[in-house]
């Protein structure tokens, strides 16, 4: 009796494979196989013997997830049949978060055909690697560490399994230097709490999302009210509230916190 004892793809050493792979089936007694039962497809192998028969993936098969092989044999009979899954490019729609600082970090990409496993491709950063089996639509990595040439840049998401790469400019993540306060000027340097500073003299002051104060008794402001200018300064506004006495200004952006700025002197 023809028995099939396993089916590999040759591209992918598994028994996962795309349209125009070509797959070994491993068996015993297979010799006067004539054809192999694809999906529901009647296949011609391209060789045949007692131990091995191969066939090529025909491209009318269009279903996916998994399907059943086996031989047909000239005397009529046919071999048992073992499953085989069929796998599609992957696709990407979007991830999370938007943006990273330089030295990377969890980064979720949402898409299709991920199942498989492969690589999350970050721009020409080294590939990730992920394991096959996990969810289908969603899978988590940890992007490598990019300096952009400047404050930002946005790298290329793809990622490819056994089924292929998906199409590039579809999802992209930015990647931020950290922000700069250290040395700055403040204008005006001093003043009552309430008053509104203009910050000159940082670097990567973009994409802001928390500006702090620190004031004398070490209490920190979050969340004060500013307005960006450029990638070098902002304005500011002294806490209402802030102790009297010198007290500090830092930034939060995708690329991280700044240290503090250069010294405002609250006075009563």
């Amino acid at each position: 009796m023809a028995t099939i004892t396993s089916l590999v793809d040759t591209a992918t050493s598994t028994n996962q494979g795309k349209a125009g792979d070509t797959v070994n089936i491993n068996g015993s007694a297979l010799g006067a196989t004539v054809s192999v039962n694809f999906a529901g497809a009647v296949v011609s192998p391209t060789s045949v013997s007692n131990s091995l028969v191969t066939f090529v993936i025909p491209s009318t098969v269009s279903c996916l997830g998994q399907v059943q092989v086996s031989t047909n044999l000239s005397n009529g009979a046919k071999s048992n049949a073992l499953p085989f899954f069929m796998i599609v490019a992957p696709t990407t729609t979007s991830s999370s978060p938007a943006c990273l600082p330089a030295g990377g970090g969890s980064l979720t990409v949402l898409g299709t055909g991920f199942a498989a496993g492969g690589t999350v491709n970050v721009g020409a950063l080294t590939p990730v690697a992920f394991t096959a089996g996990g969810n289908n639509t969603q899978v988590t990595i940890t992007a490598p560490a990019h300096t952009p040439a400047g404050c930002t840049d946005t790298q290329q998401i793809t990622v490819t399994t056994p089924g292929g790469t998906g199409t590039t400019g579809t999802t992209q993540i930015d990647y931020y230097n950290p922000p700069v306060l250290t040395g700055t000027t403040l204008t005006p340097n001093t003043g009552p709490a309430g008053t509104q500073t203009t910050i000159t003299g940082g670097s990567c002051l973009v994409g802001i999302t928390d500006v702090t104060f620190t004031d004398s008794a070490t209490t920190v402001f979050p969340g004060l009210p500013f307005t960006s200018i450029d990638a070098t300064s902002l304005v500011a506004t002294v806490p209402a509230t802030a102790a009297t006495g010198a007290g500090t200004f830092t930034v939060t952006t995708c690329g991280g916190t700044s240290g503090p700025s250069s010294t405002f002197t609250v006075i009563p």
